[in-house]
């Protein structure tokens, strides 16, 4: 039986590079939430972990954000129908493929025609993509078709594809506030455009969910041991499948991973099981591409394709019950205890039947993905994960909430706008979000063993949507201690502190203690930049050339009339990972330049938990603007050369792609960090080492020596 495998998919990327650059498949990473998920744009999640071996480090489907932890292999549309009252046809986006997408390959059945535009929308105003059209603060749009027979830009035919005459318009939406920046929601507009007629549809979504973190198990390590450690399970009353890591990197993946129906539109209404008991929602899972199993079998033909998306194991007596006829024996457990088991499976979550789709006729199918900690119970096994009701309460918290923000101002969730939810605008609102103050406009200066923070007074006049009025209240400054990024999988949220809080006088809510404290006398604008700066805070005693992330954000009064508390902008959205240090050195003869820890001791907590053998992190301090660093053996053999350049953020080493972000770095100026590597990718040996720096503006130069200890 066909697996997953690291080797296929380092195959599958050397081989993928070239043709996707001459088709139009193209992917985009959601950026702003604590989520990073690649979506493409013919509706896939996922890169099938080519992310791992790629030097952009691009995540598959990561929560937290830089934690490690992946959830989804892959995953895709599937839709379904009798055509013209005779054959049954699914077009699938994805269906279990070893090495994730390939060009023509089979059950990769959906294309983009060329000429379409990706876009990404935000409805931010500060953001480079804001767009008033925007439902989030990072839309992705996309147009993708099940009527190419051969793939745009490309002579490879669509293997196995005879298409029903769909094209689909995708929006997926994700936001940055705290509350709601656990979630992507994706909009499929599902069009007849062709001449046949569409009965018995069925809309679903398939996805090969994988909980691993890949800080401590590299992706595809092992083959099919990396996969098959998952449990999956399906709550009805949520209309939710799940994924979590049932015995592979449990105590380091403590997240749950869902995916979930919010509802759907198509000529006679709003469709949802709740409020129309013939249409149902269906789940199915299968082992991995096996057909050996009754129920959990691969549907490898059309009508196995079609009857998986029609069905569902939950409407089977045995996902209850044991002992009805045809369910296993007590000793192998209900439908629900067995899939709860570690395996290598594929959910499938669809709802159905629609109304008939002739030529013109379309639906909208809205499904969302939804990640949660795992609460563990202290007592609970530190090897397996149980999925007990306790443990998942987080995840249903959410789930619940994701749902609650589809429904907008159609708050009974019935898809009829009553009286009472009416905002004078006559139609339904979905996701209608509360609204914290605006992001400060922050600008974060690190020097020697100090931090500067400089912040505008935008916030101040931000307006909520709800309310219509200013209800500005104060600012919060956030703070990692030192050392939190090496100690284990980060997850930002949890790992900053409150250090400062300041809120409005006079009002009795929160300290009342007022701005005085971080106001300027004078507000201050820097060379280059349009902002003026009213807010100043300094870190001061701040250790230098480890990694410190700061975050500022505004909070406002809440709004009892609309029972919504206190709400905070994204500490995720406004952070910076800053490296204090030397600043820019004006004269290396005079200061002369020189490296920290020196000696170096590889191991040392300096370096952190890590895989890989290149996440290493030497410090060269004192350095000009824009200098060349060379280092040599003792017996003056060349092992490296680098330049050092205004604006360094850390690119270039692979400690910044594990434990970093070199999106979000911020540096003194005057400092390097160098992977101990030679010129030629070779981990050095242990011994004494100079250096030279040549200043590339004055021409001077200096050196230095260093020890690596091992």
């Amino acid at each position: 039986m066909l697996r997953k495998s690291l080797f296929l998919t380092l195959c599958f990327c050397t081989y993928s590079i070239g043709v996707f650059a001459q088709s139009t498949y193209q992917e985009k990473v959601t950026s702003v939430s604590n989520i990073g998920m690649t979506i493409s744009n013919i509706g896939l999640v996922g890169n099938a972990f080519r992310g791992s071996f790629n030097l952009n480090n691009q995540p598959s489907v990561e929560y937290p954000v830089n934690s490690g932890i992946e959830c989804a292999f892959q995953g895709g549309l599937w839709v379904g129908a009798r055509v013209n009252g005779a054959d049954f046809r699914v077009s699938t986006g994805y269906n279990d493929s070893p090495s994730g997408y390939s060009t023509g390959a089979n059950n990769f059945e959906f294309t983009s025609n060329p000429g379409l535009v990706y876009q990404e929308l935000s409805s931010l105003l500060n953001s480079p993509n804001f767009n008033p059209t925007a439902v989030s603060h990072q839309d992705f749009r996309s147009t993708f078709t099940d009527r190419n027979i051969i793939v745009p830009g490309t002579s490879i035919p669509v293997s196995g594809h005879t298409p029903m005459g769909i094209d689909v318009d995708m929006e997926t939406y994700n936001w940055n506030f705290d509350f709601a920046n656990f979630f992507v929601v994706a909009k499929f507009t599902i069009r007849n455009v062709g001449n046949n007629v569409l009965d018995s549809v069925f809309v679903g979504y398939l996805t090969n969910g994988v909980v691993r973190n890949n800080n401590f198990t590299p992706a595809g390590q092992g083959g099919t041991a990396y996969f098959d450690k998952g449990g999956n399970a399906f709550i009805d009353t949520l209309n939710m499948s799940y994924d979590f890591d049932a015995t592979g990197d449990v105590g380091f993946t403590n997240v749950y991973f869902a995916q979930k129906f919010l509802g759907a539109e198509d000529k006679t209404g709003f469709r949802h099981p709740k409020i129309d008991p013939g249409f149902k929602n269906f789940y199915q899972c299968w082992q991995f591409q096996s057909t050996a199993n009754l129920f959990f079998g691969f549907p490898g033909t059309e009508q196995l394709r079609y009857d998986k998306l029609s069905s569902g194991l939950n409407f089977n007596n045995c996902w209850n019950g044991i002992g009805f006829p045809g369910c296993a024996n007590a000793t192998v457990g209900t439908f629900q205890q067995q899939l709860n088991r570690a395996g290598n499976r594929s959910n499938l979550n669809s709802v159905g039947p629609f109304a008939t789709m002739n030529p013109g006729d379309q639906i909208v199918f809205y499904y969302a993905f939804i990640f949660a900690p795992y609460l563990k119970n202290p007592s609970a096994s530190t090897t397996v994960n149980d999925n007990r009701l306790e443990e998942r309460l987080k995840l249903i918290e959410n789930a619940e909430w994701v749902q609650t923000a589809f429904y907008g101002n159609d708050r009974n969730g019935n898809g009829i706008l009553e009286p009472d939810e009416d905002d004078g605008s006559g139609r339904i609102k979905r996701f209608i979000l509360p609204s914290p103050p605006d992001i400060p406009k922050t600008k974060v200066i690190p020097t020697e063993n100090k931090i500067e923070i400089y912040w505008t007074d935008n916030s101040l006049k931000s307006i909520d949507p709800i309310s219509q009025v200013k209800d500005f209240e104060g600012f919060r400054l956030y703070l990692t201690k030192v050392g939190f990024d090496v100690e284990g999988a980060q997850n930002l949220e949890e790992s900053l502190t409150l250090l400062a809080s300041y809120d409005s006088t006079g009002n009795k809510i929160f300290f009342d203690n007022g701005f005085d404290a971080i106001r300027l006398a004078q507000p201050v604008q820097f060379e280059g930049d349009t902002n003026v700066y009213q807010f100043k805070y300094t870190l001061n005693n701040i250790q230098s050339g480890w990694q410190h992330v700061v975050s500022l954000t505004s909070f406002d009064r809440g709004d009892p009339e609309n029972n919504v508390g206190s709400l905070e902008s994204s500490k995720l959205s406004n952070l910076y990972r800053v490296f204090p240090g030397k600043p820019a050195n004006g004269s290396i003869d005079k200061n002369k330049p020189f490296v920290y820890p020196n000696p170096y001791y590889g191991g040392a907590s300096w370096e952190g938990q890590s895989i890989f053998a290149e996440d290493r992190k030497l410090m060269f301090a004192n350095l000009p603007a824009r200098c060349k660093i060379k280092v040599f053996t003792t017996n003056g053999a060349m092992v490296d050369e680098f330049e050092h350049f205004e604006g360094y953020n850390g690119t270039g080493s692979r400690w910044f792609e594990t434990f970093s972000n070199t999106k979000e770095t911020i540096f003194a100026g005057g400092e390097h960090a160098w992977d101990l590597l030679s010129k030629n990718q070779q981990i050095i040996a242990r011994g004494i080492y100079l250096f030279t720096v040549e200043d590339l503006e004055s021409g001077e130069a200096a050196t230095g020596q260093f020890a690596i200890i091992k």
